[in-house]
Order: structure tokens, then sequence, then C-alpha cells
């Protein structure tokens, strides 16, 4: 199985006319995701890749829905306005891809999404892919390297960023280790979907039987990880790392999640945290593949 996506969810494209749009939605299209429909207000009747594009998300969900899921190309500024169109209209799962989103125009979309009973990934996110199923967003970049990258498997993996969510599911495809969902949570300080909610929903998943977690210094995601482990609420085998072993208090590391203040966020915490509640920590990020092997072939 997979979380969150897979090939029947119904997908709309919000700036699809974009040229992020544009190009993602040929790499969406193609991989197999079920794109029914872009919104990008003024060019109603166009056609982007064979996908229809209407004015409104509500247009696009009354002509083509009902619409489950919306990737939005949005510019920052305007996020908002796209992400609370997408939940009036029903829609339950966005995917929230460009940065520097104003953090109080997250804040409301998050208050908003809880209170419609919906979900958003990102801000500042790749995506997620399901191998074999669906992508949403930019994960891949081609369909060429979506397909070849990542495989179909039993591992889960959720990462902070953007790159290394690609590098990890290519290495662990390289080493034989299929996935069941890649997410990249996203890179801000706050965001809707953190690694704490992703491993409670490989938790439901069955066919997940082990998660690889990429973390990194700032927040208290990791920490969260290991509160539900200890707790029993998270029970499956953890393969961990953590980025930034060398940052120090005020240090902004590859992204705006990514920063230390004072003593909160930091690597050794995270590090000791995990280990306490079981999780297979590495030290060297080329070890992943290899522990993850290990532990799969002890359940």
């Amino acid at each position: 199985m997979s979380i969150l996506i897979d090939e029947k969810m119904r997908v709309v494209i919000q700036g699809i006319t974009g040229r992020e749009g544009t190009v993602r939605s040929k790499l969406m299209k193609e991989y197999g995701t079920n794109v029914v429909a872009g919104v990008t207000p003024g060019r109603r009747g166009e056609v982007v890749h064979g996908i229809p594009v209407y004015d409104t998300v509500e247009e696009a969900n009354e002509r083509e829905g009902p619409l489950d899921v919306s990737v939005i190309f949005i510019p920052a500024a305007l996020v908002k306005e796209a992400a609370l169109e997408a939940i009036a209209a029903g829609v339950k799962l966005l995917v929230i891809i460009p940065d520097r989103v104003p953090l109080f125009d997250v804040l409301e979309i998050a208050k908003i999404a809880k209170e419609k009973g919906a979900r958003f990934v990102g801000p500042n996110t790749l995506g997620l892919i399901s191998p074999g199923k669906a992508v949403l967003g930019m994960i891949g970049g081609r369909v060429e390297s979506a397909r070849d990258w990542f495989k179909p498997g039993m591992v889960g993996v959720t990462s902070r960023s953007g790159g290394i969510t690609s590098a990890i599911s290519y290495y662990l495809g390289r080493a034989g280790v299929g996935q069941s969902t890649i997410i990249h949570v996203g890179g801000d300080a706050v965001i809707g979907t953190s690694h704490p909610d992703v491993v409670q929903l490989f938790e439901e998943d069955e066919d997940t039987k082990a998660v690889v977690m990429f973390g990194e210094i700032g927040t208290s995601q990791e920490e969260g990880v290991a509160n539900l482990m200890e707790k029993g609420e998270f029970t499956k085998p953890l393969i961990a790392f953590i980025g930034g072993a060398a940052a120090k208090s005020g240090t902004r590391f590859s992204h705006a999640g990514a920063i230390i203040e004072g003593g909160r966020g930091t690597h050794g915490e995270k590090v000791r945290r995990l280990r306490e509640v079981g999780a297979h920590v590495v030290e060297d990020f080329n070890e992943i593949p290899k522990v993850t092997m290990d532990v799969l072939n002890n359940l």
C-alpha cells in the first residue's frame, strides 16, 4: 500500500500554467498520477499536457471532481488564498511547494485545515511519491529518473531535506530496498505534516515494515518521533540519520527549519533521545542502506 497518495486519487494543480506548474504537471501526468484538472484564474479553456484548465478550484471540482488533492505552484504571497480556496472546495490534501510562505499565512492555513478535516504537506517541499503509483510535486525531476530511482517496496521514507529525500531513496533502491511512500515534509520552521505525523501514518500502513528518517538540527520533530516510540504509538523499526552534527547555537543549516536556538534542537540531543527509545541511528549517511537491509532481514 502507500500513505496519502495512490494512483486513484484525483489531483488538481493550482498554478498549472506557470513555468513550474507546466513542467511538473508533465512529470506527474506521465508518471501515472491521476491529474484531472488545473487551475489558473483567467485561463479557463486552456489545456496543459492534456489537462483541462479552469478559473477556480470550485469550478474544477464541479466539472472534474470530486478532487482529492491539490498541488500548489503559486507565488508564496498568494499561497494562503490558493490553499483556502482548495480547502473550501472540499480538497482534503494540499501539497504546498513554494518556500518563503509568510509564517502567519501558514498558521492560518493550518487552523482552517484542521477545522475542515484537511491536511497539507509543506510549505517548501519537493512533494511525495508512492513508487509505481503516483507523484505529487517535483520529486524525481523527470519521469524517466522518477521511474528509475524510486522502487516499490516496504520501507517508508520521511525527510526534512529535499535533496536528501531523493538521495536516500536512490541509494536504498540501488541496494534492492524498495519504498512504500517517500515524503519531503518541508524545510520551513512551521509545516503542515511533520515527522511525527508521517510515522503515525506509516504505523497504520500494513505494508510498510520499517521507516527511514532524515532529520536535522532545529525544531523538535525528531524528539516528537522518539516520544511516539516511547509511548508505543510508533512500533516499527526506525533507521535515522541526523544532519548538522557540527552546527553550534545560532547556526542555520540549509534552510529556515534547521536552526539551533539556545540548547534546543541540537544534534546531540536528537541522537540521544532517538537511541534511548531504540531507533537505529547511523553516524554515516552511507550506512543507511546496509542498516535498513539488516533491520528488514531481522523482522
